[in-house]
């Protein structure tokens, strides 16, 4: 212990040169101390001859004598420590390092604001020393001095003008920022502070909410696991039954129909065996006419021409019929209201709901629907439209998030997708979407789609909202509408030019919403989606949408 101690005491007897122990040490008229070496070949490279370190000036070069004190001091403690540990001052990794040290660089302690530079122990105590650098400004260590500095004049940032709500320089502060609200940084700092705090109380707030939003969820989710098991336990017993009729009922049907195939494809193979002698006769009957008719022999070509050309008697009568007797009217009947039956109960399953209306008794989990545009935004993803599906007159631009109708058809190349208007690339599944967009013009269409929406002709069946597979807010003549599968209805609202669209797939549920400083809903679809959707657009003439760029802090 003792050892290591005196080996870091090496630490103590550094050269400010070389940053290393100090050899053959030297003291100078300041008092400061150096290699003998070092300070010989700084001052041989020099007019003047002042410390390296406190930067006092000497009238004429000082005389240098070993100090015979400190070196043999030096000596005994090499002598003495057995190894000697890295020093703790020198910068290691994630440090800062020191903007003067040559070498192997010192850790840094300070970082100052006047001569925007970072400095070690050693290279700081000037600052602590000399009356000239007494007054600047030093700080932790900071890796972002650059950004302190004014771009335009390179003098630190002191001021903050509420008129431009920015930080400045002084020199900003006397020219173009002349005449506006300027106070110092900390005292900005102050009444950002309390609304630091404000914001920080509204945070742990919603955290509260939400956490508690959270425990009720779960709580509910398991409760529904309960019910689900005890639903599936009263249920799986029917099921099973019916599941093993069935299955003895196919596999009955089935070895009949294998029985009749046996028989079947003996006939068959009766049949393709006549025919393919046949086809060997005509075979043979031809090549020996074609060989006829090459001969140059006449007298053979009319001996032979009148048995060689008459033709192998033509079997036309063989036939081939299916008796499919295994299958009766009757069965056909019983599966067919088998079928409808199961695809009755396949409905209740995706509507959650029975033909009366009730509510079938299966689970659904629904969470509320947001209320406010900061919870919207939680659910933001980003939208591009489908360069594949624009219609010709139609001008994509910004990165494809906005749509213009040009009027002048533009040469995009074919694709099967390219129809009457514009969809997304994204496909929509499973979960909760939310997006913005903004409308200028007369005539718009905003909606979603399925994957199948035709895309041939100019009828109802591709133009979105106008069909089973798709749903749309319409703007035109000052009013909103919405559309779907040929079903207008007109809502009385003022118009908006950003649009709000919600989508929870799972619980089948499209809003669109008029955004300003609230969100006001226009229309809400409730249906049961069973595909991905696609946002889609259609625009008028001299009309356009565009994607907006959100992210979830945008409120």
């Amino acid at each position: 212990m003792a050892e290591t101690q005196l080996g870091g005491l090496l630490d103590e007897f550094i050269c400010p040169i070389c940053l290393e122990t100090l050899t053959d040490p030297v003291t100078i008229p300041c008092g400061h101390n150096f290699c003998l070496k070092c300070i010989t070949d700084y001052w041989d490279h020099r007019q003047e001859f002042y410390c390296p370190q406190c930067r006092q000036n000497f009238r004429t070069r000082p005389a240098l004598q070993r100090n015979t004190l400190l070196n043999e001091v030096i000596k005994k403690l090499k002598k003495t420590a057995l190894s000697v540990p890295p020093s703790k001052n020198y910068a290691g990794p994630g440090d800062m390092e020191c903007d003067f040290c040559a070498g192997k660089k010192f850790r840094v302690v300070k970082s100052c604001l006047t001569c925007m530079a970072s400095y070690c122990q050693t290279h700081l105590q000037p600052h602590y020393e000399v009356a000239a650098l007494k007054h600047h400004k030093l700080v932790d260590p900071d890796r972002n001095l650059k950004e302190k500095l004014c771009e335009k004049h390179q003098k630190i940032l002191e001021m903050f003008c509420r008129t431009d709500k920015t930080c400045i320089c002084l020199m900003c502060g006397m020219t173009e920022h002349d005449g506006h609200e300027k106070v110092e940084l900390e005292t900005e700092r102050e009444g950002k502070q309390k609304q630091l705090g404000a914001t920080q109380s509204e945070i742990r707030r919603r955290l509260e909410e939400k956490e508690k939003k959270l425990r009720e969820t779960r709580r509910t989710v398991e409760e529904m696991k309960l019910s689900v098991e005890r639903v599936m336990k009263e249920h799986e017993k029917s099921f099973t039954d019916l599941i093993h009729c069935i299955e003895e009922v196919h596999k009955k049907l089935a070895e009949r129909i294998r029985e009749q195939e046996k028989r079947e494809m003996e006939k068959a193979e009766g049949v393709m065996e006549q025919i393919k002698k046949e086809i060997k006769k005509l075979k043979r009957r031809e090549a020996e006419l074609k060989e006829l008719s090459e001969t140059k022999d006449h007298l053979h070509f009319l001996q032979t021409f009148s048995s060689c050309c008459v033709l192998p008697a033509n079997r036309d009568s063989i036939s081939f019929t299916v008796m499919a007797d295994f299958s009766s009217e009757g069965l056909r009947k019983e599966l067919s209201g088998l079928k409808k039956s199961l695809e009755k109960i396949s409905q209740w399953d995706i509507l959650a709901r029975t033909p009366s209306g009730r509510e079938a008794p299966i689970f659904i989990l629904q969470l509320p629907e947001p209320r406010s545009r900061e919870e919207f935004l939680q659910y933001f993803g980003p939208l591009t439209l489908d360069f594949n599906t624009a219609h010709r007159a139609l001008r994509l631009s910004e990165g494809n998030k906005k749509v213009t109708w040009e009027g002048m058809w533009t040469r995009y190349p074919d694709h099967p997708d390219r129809f009457e208007q514009v969809l997304c690339r994204e496909a929509l599944t499973g979960t909760c979407c939310y997006w913005e967009v903004e409308c200028s013009g007369e005539l718009m269409m905003i909606g979603v789609a399925y994957k199948g929406l035709s895309r041939k002709g100019k009828g109802k069946d591709s133009l979105i909202g106008c069909n089973e597979k798709s749903w749309s807010l319409q703007w035109s003549h000052s009013n909103y509408s919405v559309h779907h599968n040929n079903k207008r209805t007109v809502i009385s609202a003022p118009y908006s030019p950003r649009i709000g669209v919600f989508l929870d797939w799972p619980a089948g549920s499209l809003s669109f919403y008029s955004v300003s400083r609230t969100m006001t809903l226009l229309h809400r679809f409730n249906t049961s989606f069973t595909e991905p959707l696609y946002p889609g657009f259609w625009v008028g003439l001299h009309s356009s949408v565009t994607i907006s760029h959100l992210t979830p802090c945008d409120h």
